[in-house]
């Protein structure tokens, strides 16, 4: 039964493939729901609640709430197609860098150099993504930016930790643009056998690293006790790694019928990007550690900032980019 329902999934053209894998989402969001509620009805019927128990609920919620919204958002870009998808992680991109710049503070003589950040690089990067433009797109910012930013800011002629803004300023550029922007750039990779399906690859991208986040939390909130660096991110467990990330790994696998992978080749994809995302939110909550941030904003409830939901993509969608392109192209 397994392989009749395996070979019937992968005939399907790719808008069934899509169609089914947003009712798949959609009903475990329906799920996720339900179980908030019941769980903040009960809740609601004790005299005296811990306010851990309420912390959590509200906060679960709050979370399934804002995925509601985040799953409709990217359903919506996909359906209107390659260049709804690249527009929406534009954004995602400028509002990911507005909350890395408001976190560190920058001197009126970086203020033209922010200004190219934001108003030339987002669009030119993401214009060479819908160009297909892959020469260009992949030096653009680590080579012609990362040396035209410093150039541009010396002209104001302020010294003053000169270093530390130019390096803030350029590692803002690479999380929030470059990296970030790998996620969309699947959509250029031209995969063998696999033509006019990219948007189900990036689909499976991002269901597997937010998956894995998920999981994580949950794991690491019903059976965490071992903090992997409790200074750093106090909410990471042992054991929400190993439960949240193998249980992705198994969606993963069970996900091939929308990749190019073999269900074993979709395993080790997954568990690439699960670590990727892991070392990710790591760093990332190093950086706001040491700025004296708990979030990175409050632009979605439940979340924090743009780039609070980002963080794990910002790391693992480069590595997945080049693991396709060299393993799955031409």
């Amino acid at each position: 039964m397994f392989n009749r329902l395996a070979n019937m999934l992968e005939t399907l053209d790719p808008i069934h493939k899509f169609y089914w894998l947003i009712g798949g989402v959609a009903a475990l969001l329906l799920i996720a729901s339900v179980i908030g509620w019941v769980l903040q009805h009960r809740l609601d019927k004790k005299k005296n609640p811990s306010e851990k128990s309420q912390k959590l609920i509200i906060n679960l919620i709050a979370r399934v709430n804002a995925w509601w919204v985040m799953v409709a958002i990217l359903v919506v870009a996909f359906l209107v197609g390659k260049l709804g998808t690249i527009i929406l992680f534009g954004f995602i991109s400028y509002f990911a860098l507005r909350e890395f710049m408001t976190l560190t503070p920058t001197r009126a003589g970086d203020h033209r150099t922010l200004s190219l950040a934001f108003f030339l690089l987002i669009p030119l990067h993401y214009y060479l993504i819908y160009t297909d433009w892959y020469g260009l797109f992949s030096v653009l910012i680590p080579v012609y930016a990362f040396l035209l930013m410093p150039s541009i800011s010396v002209l104001a002629q302020d010294t003053e930790h000169f270093l530390e803004r130019a390096a803030k300023i350029q590692w803002g550029v690479m999380i929030a643009i470059y990296c970030i922007s790998h996620a969309p750039a699947l959509l250029l990779l031209p995969i063998t056998n696999f033509e006019g399906q990219n948007t189900l690859l990036l689909f499976y991208f991002l269901l597997i690293v937010q998956l894995s986040d998920v999981l994580q939390y949950v794991f690491g909130n019903l059976f965490g006790k071992t903090k992997v660096a409790p200074i750093v991110s106090p909410n990471k467990t042992l054991e929400g790694l190993i439960g949240g990330g193998f249980s992705t790994i198994l969606v993963g696998a069970g996900l091939w019928w929308i990749t190019p992978f073999t269900p074993l080749q979709s395993a080790g994809m997954a568990a690439v990007i699960v670590t990727m995302g892991f070392l990710g939110g790591l760093v990332m909550s190093a950086i706001k550690r040491s700025l004296g941030a708990k979030d990175w904003g409050n632009m979605i409830e439940g979340h924090g900032g743009m780039l609070d939901r980002m963080d794990s993509v910002s790391f693992a969608a480069p590595i997945f980019f080049h693991l396709v392109r060299y393993y799955f192209t031409p």
